[in-house]
């Protein structure tokens, strides 16, 4: 089966989990996953947490330690590849993860991070092997 083929198939069920977010919210959470990331499977996902600027930072911790943020997030057996601070904006994460585990991360941040950031997702592939093979070709 081709990259593209993968990928295509591998964005449109990252499409179809991050947009049922309102479905998630009314059935249970979802049961921690242990499914790995492998070749196949894998999917980068970035995660934008918006800090809520009206609150001082102690005030926004101290909900995160209360709803059990530093706890559950990242969800057991996903890959960290970044996790900065952006400055005015607020934390920037990147997970490398299985596409069916994507409604899993959702389900994590409504139940932990809601109130103290406003979160944005954006499924991502790594495409970094194709890019530099396309630029050794055109040298």
């Amino acid at each position: 089966m081709g990259f593209r083929r993968i990928f295509s198939r591998l964005l449109a069920a990252a499409i179809v989990c991050v947009s049922s977010g309102a479905y998630a919210q009314t059935v249970a959470a979802p049961k921690a996953g242990s499914a790995a990331a492998t070749p196949d499977n894998a999917v980068l996902l970035t995660v934008f947490l918006r800090h809520d600027q009206s609150r001082p930072l102690g005030e926004l911790n101290a909900q995160l330690e209360k709803q059990g943020f530093y706890k559950a997030f990242p969800p057991a057996g996903m890959e960290v590849v970044s996790w900065n601070v952006a400055m005015g904006i607020g934390q920037v994460i990147v997970l490398k993860l299985p596409a069916s585990r994507i409604r899993e991360v959702n389900r994590v941040l409504e139940d932990t991070a809601w109130g103290a950031y406003r979160t944005e997702f954006y499924p991502t592939y790594d495409y970094k092997d194709v890019a530099l093979s396309q630029h050794a070709k055109a040298q």
